[in-house]
């Protein structure tokens, strides 16, 4: 796996295929072309990094049934659709699911340059949503029970006297292991370990 963006063009039609794989070219940035659905979903590594083109109409699956396979298959590559035959309610219903625009043809490559840009910075923003989330996860996966208990407690908004009385445990006891949630959080805060902590979804699954 390349860290290195890829715009994956997927089209039936191989002059508008050609046509929007020379824009990516000129952009300097990696492109793929594949003349069907299927024959993506066969090449593409889950987890690459980069962006998908495609037509609403094709032989074989639609642009509209690719998006959903990848939503069924847990895959979020920012998609940028491209329609000759454009309808309000279908564009209103790829964009919910996340399409990052709809392009009506003929459109100018400048609008297709500018979708792509967008798409490209989406899919960076969402990696590095999901490495803090590891990141965050992983943290508190280094908490000793002890350690869990007090955040726990902290998270129902116990203050250190309350949290020293439900734990059976002295005042100054409850500050050490607060300072140690903070050294192995990275906060210096508790608003700052609270964020943390609500960021990392699943935080209390055990």
């Amino acid at each position: 796996m390349t860290d290195a963006p890829v715009v994956n063009v997927v089209d039936d039609d191989q002059l508008a295929r050609d046509c929007v794989c020379a824009l990516v070219k000129s952009m300097g940035i990696e492109v793929r072309s594949y003349d069907s659905a299927e024959s993506f979903l066969e090449a593409y590594e889950p987890g690459s990094p980069g962006c998908l083109v495609t037509d609403f109409r094709m032989l074989g699956m639609s642009g509209v049934e690719l998006q959903q396979e990848l939503i069924d298959r847990e895959i979020f590559l920012p998609m940028i659709l491209i329609t000759a035959f454009a309808r309000t309610a279908m564009t209103v219903e790829v964009v919910q699911k996340g399409a990052v625009t709809v392009l009506e043809k003929p459109y100018a490559e400048d609008d297709l340059w500018d979708a792509i840009r967008k798409a490209l910075s989406h899919d960076q923003e969402h990696r590095a949503r999901v490495e803090q989330l590891s990141e965050n996860r992983r943290r508190l996966a280094e908490l000793t029970d002890k350690e869990r208990e007090v955040l726990e407690l902290v998270m129902e908004g116990r203050v250190n006297k309350q949290i020293a009385r439900l734990l059976d445990v002295s005042i100054r006891t409850v500050e050490n292991r607060k300072a140690a949630l903070f050294e192995k959080t990275g906060t210096d805060s508790l608003a700052g370990l609270i964020q943390l902590t609500i960021a990392a979804a699943g935080w209390d699954d055990g």
